[in-house]
């Protein structure tokens, strides 16, 4: 099984603010009204000659298959479709909210990213009678927090963050966010957490009961003292590279997201967990972006995303799960797999989702956390 080291997640300095004036910059209203939604989808033909259209689609390196764009022109027959990359969320959104027309067609960008560009008005309306292949998802994908009913996206992969273990390491098995955040002696800096701002937060703030969305002032700074007492007790903070150091020995635990640890290594000695004061559940999708004058496509492209064959790609080549039952019913399961969660567990994980300017206080802590 291929193993993709992507950085979706991970942002620049000053990500939450960025994200924030780019989306103000931008104006715009709120979402669409359903009388106004009704009225974009009749000006959508469903029979739309797409060899007369082409695509621009941004998304993650390594995120969908090398010959994509041979695979579409074959089986969709459009003109063209050019892709291009980016390596984070907070590019995406600088190339989405530039003002003017930013010449994408369709953007794969995490979920409460999809819901800030909506609320700005920047995202055309999903028209289901155009993607017949959304009937190929789990009920429970249509009621995610950041956009039920998918109005203006539709989910690519998705899945929660937890603790990440060497079980051959570990004197006794974690069960709790405080295994890390206040680890052992025998496991001092031997624990990893990451620095994308909302995961940073997220231990500390679910170890004290709170939601992994909170705005208030009083819970984020509880939160950063837990985060500041841990600091001396961890070998590293890390994003991209705890893997490497669970199967190397270097560390016994590490805060993970679910599809970068590896259960699957030959020797079968790392697990993953989900601490018992629960965690998140991430959702990356598919937008449309309102400016795109080939929508017929763009429409096109994604039901062939979600079609069994193409789409069950993600989960056996980067080991996330996809929100779609017809694909996972197609991926083997191979041994120490965390593939096979049930869609019910994941949605026990709290959905992350916007929360406007508010973002900005992630943005601090995080930097906070690093110049102590």
């Amino acid at each position: 099984m291929i193993r993709t080291r992507l950085t979706r997640r991970l942002p620049a300095a000053a990500l939450a603010a960025g994200l924030a004036l780019a989306v103000a910059a931008c104006g715009g209203g709120s979402t669409d009204s359903a009388e106004t939604a009704q009225q974009a989808a009749a000006q959508l033909d469903p029979n739309a000659d797409l060899t007369k259209q082409s695509l621009t689609v941004t998304v993650w390196d390594g995120y969908t298959p090398k010959e994509l764009q041979d695979m579409v022109k074959r089986d969709l027959k459009i003109s063209k479709l050019d892709v291009t990359l980016h390596d984070t969320n907070e590019v995406a959104m600088t190339k989405l909210t530039a003002g003017g027309d930013s010449g994408i067609d369709v953007a794969f960008v995490s979920g409460q990213y999809a819901q800030a560009l909506n609320e700005q008005g920047l995202l055309e309306p999903i028209h289901a009678e155009l993607i017949p292949n959304l009937a190929n998802l789990y009920p429970e994908a249509t009621q995610l927090a950041y956009d039920k009913g998918n109005k203006f996206s539709v989910p690519y992969t998705w899945g929660t963050t937890g603790i990440c273990y060497r079980s051959d390491l570990v004197k006794q098995e974690p069960t709790s966010w405080n295994d890390i955040l206040k680890p052992p002696s025998w496991a001092e800096k031997k624990v990893t957490m990451m620095t994308t701002e909302r995961w940073l937060a997220l231990p500390a703030l679910k170890s004290l009961g709170y939601s992994v969305n909170t705005d208030k002032d009083d819970e984020i700074a509880k939160a950063k003292e837990l985060l500041i007492e841990a600091k001396p007790r961890l070998l590293a903070y890390d994003d991209l590279t705890f893997g490497d150091r669970l199967i190397k020995g270097e560390a016994v635990m590490a805060e993970a997201w679910d599809g970068w640890c590896p259960t699957t290594d030959e020797k079968q000695n790392i697990k993953f967990v989900v601490p018992k004061e629960g965690s998140d559940l991430w959702v990356d999708t598919m937008v449309i972006m309102k400016t795109s004058k080939n929508k017929e496509a763009a429409h096109a492209f994604i039901n062939y995303i979600l079609s069994p064959d193409v789409h069950r790609w993600a989960a056996e080549n980067i080991n996330y799960m996809v929100p779609n039952k017809a694909a996972m019913d197609k991926v083997k399961i191979v041994p120490g797999s965390l593939l096979g969660t049930k869609p019910a567990d994941l949605l026990n994980g709290e959905s992350i989702i916007d929360i406007g300017q508010a973002s900005t206080k992630y943005g601090r802590l995080a930097a906070e956390i690093k110049a102590e």
